[in-house]
C-alpha cells in the first residue's frame, strides 16, 4: 500500500515534467552594427533587415505547450556602447489591445506587454528584468536567487519606444552597457528570455521556460544570448548632482526655507565593479509612506523609498528572512519617528568578480539634537557553488562614540529547477550574532532553515526561525524577539480539464506559524490556516475560502486602543475569512475582503474593498476602505482607513499622482501631490506637495506643508 501511494505521488510530481520546456531554438546571435539606431518605435533601419531574429515562442497559459496565437519576433543589435532590441508583436485585432499605464513603472500585470530578461553573468542565479507595453511605458527590476527575489524598486538608464499599426505593436529598446554589468570577457556568453502577454485573452507565451513549473525570472532557464564582443573596455564616469529647494510650515511656527545640494560620483570601474560616492546624501523622500494602524503586537514595516539604498538593496540581502533583517536601510539616516539626519558622505562597491559577489557600504551621519553622529557600515560576500547555490557572509557595524553595535553572520542557500525533471527545490540556512559594547549581555544569535518546494500542483515550505532575547540588530529590522518560529505550508493546485471554466483550484490543507518563546518555551502566537475552497476561473477572476485558527499568549497586559486593555493571559479563537477579486487586466477591477469570527475574548469583523478605474492611458484612479470592527468586554472600536490614488500621465516621461488618506484612529488626511519628468534617462525633476489636515473635532484644520522641488541631473564623463 506504502509504495502504491507513494508512487502516486511521485507520478503527481513528475507527470508534468514529461512536457519539454525548451524550444529547439534556444540560442539568439547579436549583431555588430557601427552606427546607433535611432530609438523611434518603427524597426524600419536597415540593420534591422539584417538581424537574426528568432520567433518560436509557445504558450503557458492558458494552453501550455501550444504555438503562440499570435506571432512574436526578436532580434538584437549592438554598438560599442549599446545593446538593441527590435520587438515586432503582430496582432491580428489590433484594436484590441490593452494598454492603459504610461508611468514609470507601469502595472505591467494588466496590459499587453514584452518582457526581458537578461542573466549578464550567465550565473544562473541573478539577472535584469525589462518590461514595456504598447504606449511605451518602462519597468525594470533586479533578479536575485533565480527570481526567488525581484527588486523592482531599481531604475535603470535605457529608453524604449513604441509603435501601433493595423499589423500589432512594436518596439525598440537601448540598453546602455554601462547600465548592466558583466563579466570582462572577451566574447561574452549571456542568458536571456522573452515573454509576451496578450491580455484579452490571457495568453502568456515564452521563448524559453513555459512549464508551468517555470517563469521568466528563473534565469536559469532562460536561452542564450551569444555574438557579443569586445565589451570588456565599457567604463563609465557618472556624476550626478542633486538640487532641493522648497519650504515648510506648520501651524504656529516660522516657515522654514529647504535648500540642500550635494551628489554622487559612480565610476565603472570594470564591467563588472561599480564604485559610488556619495556627498551630502540626498534622502529627500518624495512619496509618502501608507500609514498604517497597528492592532497587533508587534513593529510594522515600512519599504524603503529612498534611491541611493534601492539600487543595490539586493547585494545586502540575508538568508534570514523577512521578519528579522541584518541591514535595514531605513535605520540610517531616519529616526524612528522618520525625521531625516543628515548624511555627511558615503561610500559604496557593488559587483561581482568570477562568482564572488562583494557588496560594501559605508555612511556617516551627522549629529542632531541628541542623537550622536554615527557611522553605519555593511559588508556582504557571496560565493557562487554548484549550478545555482551560494554560500555567504555578512557584517554590519554601527559605531557611535563610545559605543559599538554589530552583528555577523553567514547563510547557505541550496537551488536547483531540475528536481524530478523540471521542479524547484531550495533549502538553506542562516546563523547570525549581534555584539553590543554597554549591554550587560552583549551578544545575541539568531538563525534560520528552510525548505522550499515552489510549483505549479505542489506548492509546500518549512520554515525554522530563532531569534533569542539578546540578538540585538540596531541597524536592522525586528518584528518580535525572544522566540522561535515553525512554519508549514502546503498548497495544492490542480487543473481540471472536467471544468471548463476554471484555470486552477486551490487547495491548502495547512498553513501555520507557531511562536514561542525563546527562554521559556511557553507558546508567544499561533496562526493557522485551512482552505477548503479556492480557484482562479480562465478569465482571471480568483475567490477563495478560508478558516483560520489563532492562539495568543499575553505575559503583560495589551493595549490594543486608546484606553482599552486586554487583560494578559492564554487566549485562543477561530475566524473565517473569503476573498474575491476580478481579472487584473480589465479596465475596471475590484478585489474585496471579509474577515469575520472571535478575537482574544471578543469579536472582530474586518472587510475591506479596493477598487480600480482605469479611464484611459492618461488616467487611472483607486480608492481603498478598510473597517474593523472591534467588540471586547473592556470596549468597542471601530477603525476606518481610507486611501485613493490618481495617477497622471502625458506620456512616458512626464507622470504625476495625487495620494490621500485618512483614518479615524490618527484623525488626520494626509495628502501627497507628486510630479515626476524624465528630460533624458538618468534625469529626474520632482515637484511634490505634502498637505496634513487635522480632521478631528468635525472640522479639517490644515497642519503641516511641504513645497519641494527636486531636481537630479545626469552627467556622463
Amino acid at each position: 500500500m506504502f509504495n502504491r501511494i507513494s508512487g502516486f505521488f511521485f507520478f503527481l510530481l513528475f507527470s508534468t515534467s514529461l512536457v519539454a520546456q525548451n524550444n529547439a531554438v534556444t540560442k539568439i546571435t547579436a549583431v555588430k552594427i557601427t552606427k546607433a539606431i535611432h530609438i523611434d518605435g518603427h524597426l524600419n533601419e536597415t540593420a534591422w533587415l539584417n538581424a537574426l531574429p528568432i520567433d518560436n515562442f509557445t504558450q503557458r497559459e492558458l494552453h501550455n505547450g501550444q504555438p503562440a496565437t499570435e506571432k512574436t519576433r526578436v532580434a538584437i543589435l549592438y554598438d560599442t556602447q549599446n545593446l538593441y532590441m527590435g520587438v515586432w508583436c503582430y496582432d491580428s485585432q489590433p484594436d484590441k489591445i490593452r494598454a492603459q499605464g504610461m508611468k514609470r513603472d507601469f502595472s505591467s500585470s494588466s496590459d499587453d506587454n514584452f518582457e526581458i530578461v537578461l542573466d549578464t553573468y550567465h550565473d544562473a542565479r541573478n539577472g535584469y528584468l525589462f518590461i514595456t507595453n504598447p504606449n511605451g511605458a518602462r519597468y525594470d527590476a533586479l533578479i536575485q536567487n533565480n527570481g526567488d527575489r525581484v527588486n523592482n524598486s531599481w531604475n535603470g538608464v535605457w529608453n524604449v519606444k513604441t509603435s501601433i499599426t493595423r499589423d500589432g505593436w512594436f518596439a525598440e529598446f537601448v540598453i546602455p552597457f554601462s547600465t548592466l554589468k558583466f563579466n570582462t570577457a572577451q566574447e561574452q556568453v549571456w542568458g536571456i528570455n522573452f515573454e509576451r502577454n496578450i491580455r484579452r485573452i490571457r495568453e502568456q507565451d515564452l521563448w524559453q521556460a513555459w512549464s508551468r513549473d517555470a517563469d521568466l525570472e528563473q534565469v536559469s532557464r532562460a536561452g542564450t544570448l551569444l555574438g557579443l564582443q569586445g565589451l570588456n573596455a565599457v567604463h563609465l564616469l557618472e556624476f550626478k548632482p542633486y538640487g532641493i529647494a522648497g519650504i515648510e510650515t506648520e501651524p504656529q511656527t516660522k516657515t522654514q526655507t529647504n535648500l540642500n545640494a550635494g551628489g554622487d560620483l559612480n565610476y565603472l570601474i570594470t564591467p563588472s565593479m561599480k564604485l559610488n560616492l556619495t556627498v551630502n546624501t540626498d534622502f529627500a523622500q518624495v512619496e509618502s509612506d501608507r500609514q498604517q494602524v497597528n492592532l497587533t503586537r508587534f513593529s510594522l514595516y515600512y519599504p524603503e523609498k529612498r534611491d541611493f539604498f534601492l539600487e543595490g538593496r539586493n547585494y545586502f540581502d540575508f538568508g534570514l528572512g523577512h521578519s528579522t533583517q541584518p541591514f535595514y536601510s531605513r535605520r540610517i539616516g531616519l529616526t524612528e519617528e522618520g525625521e531625516a539626519i543628515p548624511i555627511i558622505a558615503g561610500a559604496r562597491i557593488l559587483g561581482k568578480t568570477g562568482g564572488a559577489t562583494l557588496g560594501a557600504m559605508s555612511l556617516q551621519t551627522a549629529d542632531k539634537d541628541s542623537i550622536p553622529s554615527v557611522n553605519s557600515t555593511v559588508l556582504r560576500w557571496k560565493q557562487d557553488i554548484f549550478k545555482q547555490s551560494t554560500i555567504g557572509v555578512i557584517g554590519v557595524g554601527r559605531l557611535e562614540p563610545n559605543r559599538q553595535n554589530m552583528v555577523y553572520g553567514t547563510d547557505f542557500r541550496y537551488a536547483s529547477s531540475s528536481v524530478f525533471g523540471d521542479k524547484n527545490l531550495s533549502v538553506g540556512g542562516a546563523l547570525a550574532q549581534s555584539y553590543t559594547s554597554d549591554r550587560e549581555q552583549k551578544t545575541g544569535l539568531a538563525s534560520r532553515i528552510f525548505f522550499d518546494f515552489p510549483n505549479d500542483f505542489i506548492d509546500f515550505s518549512a520554515v525554522w526561525d530563532r531569534s533569542d532575547a539578546n540578538f540585538n540588530p540596531e541597524t536592522g529590522y525586528q518584528r518580535r524577539t525572544n522566540y522561535q518560529m515553525y512554519n508549514a505550508d502546503l498548497r495544492i493546485k490542480p487543473r481540471p480539464k472536467s471544468i471548463p471554466w476554471i484555470q486552477k483550484l486551490v487547495f491548502k490543507p495547512f498553513d501555520f506559524n507557531y511562536y514561542i518563546d525563546d527562554s521559556t518555551h511557553q507558546m508567544q502566537s499561533l496562526w493557522s490556516e485551512f482552505r477548503p475552497f479556492g480557484f482562479t476561473t480562465k478569465s482571471g477572476d480568483f475567490f477563495e475560502s478560508n478558516i483560520q485558527r489563532r492562539a495568543e499568549n499575553l505575559t503583560e497586559d495589551f493595549n490594543i486602543h486608546d484606553d482599552i486593555i486586554i487583560p494578559k493571559g492564554q487566549y485562543w479563537f477561530t475566524r473565517y475569512e473569503l476573498q474575491y477579486g476580478t481579472y487584473r487586466g480589465k479596465p475596471y477591477r475590484y478585489f474585496i475582503f471579509f474577515n469575520w469570527g472571535d478575537y482574544y475574548n471578543g469579536q472582530r469583523t474586518e472587510w475591506s474593498v479596493r477598487n480600480v478605474f482605469q479611464i484611459n492611458k492618461y488616467l487611472n484612479a483607486s480608492i481603498n476602505y478598510t473597517q474593523n470592527y472591534v467588540h471586547l468586554p473592556e470596549g468597542n472600536f471601530i477603525i476606518n482607513e481610507v486611501s485613493g490614488r490618481l495617477d497622471m500621465a502625458l506620456n512616458p516621461d512626464l507622470f504625476g499622482s495625487v495620494f490621500g488618506q485618512w483614518n479615524n484612529d490618527d484623525k488626520e488626511m494626509l495628502f501627497n501631490f507628486r510630479m515626476n519628468w524624465i528630460p533624458t534617462p538618468g534625469t529626474n525633476f520632482f515637484f511634490v506637495i505634502n498637505q496634513g489636515f487635522d480632521a478631528g473635532n468635525g472640522s479639517w484644520k490644515a497642519t503641516n506643508t511641504t513645497i519641494l522641488t527636486k531636481l537630479v541631473w545626469r552627467f556622463v564623463i
